[in-house]
């Protein structure tokens, strides 16, 4: 009983990480970049779920997906945009300054100490078993995005687009796709699933602080890696992995405090024996 709880914890958890790694998989998929400013715009929406959810918490979630969409393709235009084309670590240095940015700009705004919201959904009793109600919803909600963004990269244009611009990206411009339009269109889900992930995240932890999404942020990028940075499966498989490796870790005393750790130990096994990651697709480099 005590593993079936660990076990739906653990799933709760790795869809937290499973879409906040979806937007850096996507990201980098499309745009061969690596947005390490994407665990900021989680606290992006976590402060703007703390501002509205007084009010209104259905007005709470709409406000942090719109306003993390609208950092996100404002971050895009104004600081990656200009680089497109320039080296790698023109881009990682740009990401990193971004995210002092923001972390800096929320500092300034609600100051420096901790907000604390207590939000009680409740527990669901079965029999023996009890499960917190926000883990519940927080599983089925991370299933039903997840699955939504499966569907809408299958089946819609601006999807094929996507995958198209991921494939070849000079190619995808000669047959008419927009590139510029569907990186930004790419920046805008990612950050919406980052606004969602910070919502399920502060019901976890329900304090809020200008460094919120650090450690989420660093967790999903190494369950993308893990999956297979840029591919979508991947980043599902890997977050789901990586939140049942850890809720088992913590149910267990003797190596709770060693988490971390273990984690990435894991990331590191994968990447010696499977460099791509689990469903990554080694690519030959055109010259």
């Amino acid at each position: 009983m005590d593993f079936l709880i660990t076990l739906v914890n653990g799933l709760s958890l790795g869809g937290i990480y499973a879409m906040i790694a979806l937007g850096y998989t996507m990201v980098y998929g499309i745009a061969k970049m690596l947005n390490f400013a994407h665990g900021d715009i989680i606290m992006v929406g976590g402060y703007t779920i703390l501002l509205f959810i007084p009010v209104n918490p259905v007005l709470a979630i709409v406000a942090a997906i719109v306003f993390c969409v609208i950092v996100g393709i404002t971050v895009e235009k104004f600081a990656y945009k200009p680089l497109r084309g320039a080296s790698p670590l023109a881009v990682l240095i740009t990401a990193i300054g971004v995210s002092t940015l923001l972390q800096s700009l929320a500092q300034v705004i609600f100051g420096s100490a901790p907000k604390i919201q207590q939000i009680n959904l409740g527990a669901l009793q079965l029999g023996e078993l009890k499960i917190e109600i926000s883990t519940i919803i927080t599983l089925v909600c991370s299933v039903i995005v997840m699955l939504a963004l499966h569907l809408f990269v299958k089946y819609t244009k601006v999807g094929r687009a996507m995958v198209a611009v991921s494939e070849d990206k000079g190619a995808a411009q000669l047959m008419g796709i927009n590139v510029n339009f569907i990186i930004m269109i790419t920046f805008a889900i990612g950050s919406a699933l980052a606004a969602i992930a910070g919502l399920f995240y502060f019901l976890k932890v329900q304090t809020m602080t200008t460094t919120f999404g650090a450690l989420p942020g660093i967790k999903a990028f190494t369950a993308a890696v893990i999956g297979g940075i840029g591919s979508i499966p991947g980043a599902m498989v890997g977050g789901l992995l990586l939140g049942v490796v850890e809720s088992i870790c913590l149910s267990i005393p003797a190596i709770s405090a060693y988490t971390d750790a273990i984690e990435f130990s894991i990331l590191i096994i994968i990447l010696l024996v499977k460099p791509t990651g689990l469903l990554g697709k080694k690519r030959r480099e055109k010259v």
